[in-house]
């Protein structure tokens, strides 16, 4: 290529003629129109820095020794099929020309050509490009817009086991029906958690998530924060309450059993009308939610016991899903451990020590009565760089009830390791067959739970 000034991309054009002449006349006239000629006597060099991002239009002769123009524009189709290429040809070349036209290249020319057409066809080329590269740039621009809106897997879906597996497609699913659920589960289970990384998933996820402790609502000021309130000097002084601060994003309903029987009737007013009305207003607020509540305790058993309305249940229960405890899904430990590990030494900049003894045999043998805020704490504890305080007999567990755990904790670790395999575990742990799935049925373990 001749050297040239630093190019201007508004009118970038790539020349390529193999008669040094020629293209030296050719790069002077487009100079002097306003255009930045790159000359190339060479095809094959022409190809060099060409991509996606290369702002310019390709100006070439069809015949030339080596690749003539028809296969130079091929290539160029490959590095990017939207970069326009403008073939200049005899009159004998005409028929080939239109076949390329219909390859994909932008548009040929007859020589000899004269200023006009040529310049206009350039201008029409380069502005083509523009707006193809603009287009990717607000391509790119959106889907990274949308990638921050995206969360990582809740915690309490990190892991393999069957019921996390279900759970995840759950989750898809809600997420993309927006259909009303239940999420039952003890405390800690990760019952929120589970909302907002569906709320994350569901195409509201740019409205809000309002989440209320159903147990921390006071019936006098019900009203006024989750209604809204309305001044008497007009419409425009108004609170608006927090669940038409959910309308069209979720609104979910912590501990939904603790609402008292008359709250339970307002709400249940609110969702089966898809309104709400503001203390002060002369006519009710439309509303558009869509609700997850939560339950530590059997939803259905309140209801069959008068404590909880059957219809507000039948409103929210649309999709029941019950959130497993951790010590029935002891294999997801070591992988959720790791997970809130690595996001706790990411955000303080520490590096986690070395797993001592002590802290192993805590992980593998506790039972997490505390769920994924258990181990989230003895995580980041962990990454402090302080060990786990060992059970002591008559504070939670006998030594029997500590080594049964370890027993079972080798068991499960040995048939993850194995892929399920149970002679490949058998032969990990190096006992027989017999005891092996004796002690198995012990511990209520399936080697089938770990393929």
């Amino acid at each position: 290529m001749s050297d040239t000034a630093a190019p201007d991309s508004a009118g970038l054009v790539r020349l390529v003629e193999d008669d040094a002449a020629l293209l030296a006349a050719q790069a002077q006239g487009l100079k002097m129109a306003g255009f930045t000629p790159e000359p190339f006597p060479i095809s094959t060099e022409a190809l060099a820095d060409l991509g996606p991002d290369w702002p310019g239009v390709v100006l070439s002769d069809v015949r030339m020794p080596g690749i003539d123009g028809i296969e130079l524009a091929a290539r160029i189709r490959a590095l990017d099929p939207e970069l326009p290429v403008i073939l200049l040809t005899g009159h004998g070349d005409v028929e080939m020309a239109v076949q390329a036209l219909h390859d994909g290249v932008y548009d040929f020319l007859t020589k000899p050509v004269s200023r006009g057409p040529l310049e206009a066809t350039l201008r029409r080329a380069l502005a083509a490009r523009r707006l193809v590269l603009e287009n990717r740039r607000l391509r790119q621009a959106q889907q990274m817009a949308q990638d921050k809106t995206q969360v990582s897997p809740a915690d309490g879906l990190v892991g393999q086991s069957p019921a996390i597996r279900h759970m995840r497609e759950t989750a898809d699913h809600i997420a993309g029906a927006g259909i009303n659920a239940l999420f039952l589960g003890e405390a800690g289970v990760g019952k929120e958690r589970l909302a907002r990384h569906i709320h994350s998933l569901s195409p509201r996820r740019a409205r809000p998530f309002v989440a209320v402790n159903c147990a921390a609502i006071a019936p006098e000021r019900f009203d006024a924060e989750y209604l809204g309130t309305v001044a008497s000097g007009g419409p425009h002084l108004r609170n608006y309450g927090r669940i038409e601060s959910a309308s069209r994003g979720m609104l979910y309903l912590d501990g939904i059993e603790a609402l008292p029987p008359g709250l339970q009737a307002r709400m249940l007013e609110v969702i089966e009308t898809g309104t709400v009305w503001p203390t002060g207003a002369s006519a009710p607020r439309p509303v558009d939610l869509w609700v997850i509540a939560s339950s530590r305790t059997d939803l259905a058993a309140e209801v069959a016991a008068g404590r909880f309305r059957d219809d507000l249940y039948y409103r929210l229960s649309g999709l029941s899903l019950t959130l497993p405890p951790l010590r029935a899904r002891r294999e997801d430990v070591p992988l959720l451990f790791r997970h809130f590990v690595q996001r706790f030494a990411e955000r303080t900049g520490r590096r986690a020590p070395p797993l001592s003894e002590v802290d192993q045999a805590h992980l593998d043998t506790h039972d997490w009565p505390g769920n994924l805020r258990e181990l989230e704490q003895f995580a980041e504890t962990y990454c402090l760089g302080l060990e786990a305080m060992p059970e002591a007999p008559g504070e939670g567990a006998s030594l029997a009830e500590l080594v049964s755990r370890y027993e079972a904790a080798l068991l499960r670790n040995a048939l993850r390791q194995a892929g399920g395999n149970a002679t490949e575990a058998m032969a990990r742990l190096q006992i027989p067959r017999k005891t092996f799935y004796d002690k198995l049925a012990k511990h209520g373990i399936r080697s089938g739970d770990f393929r």
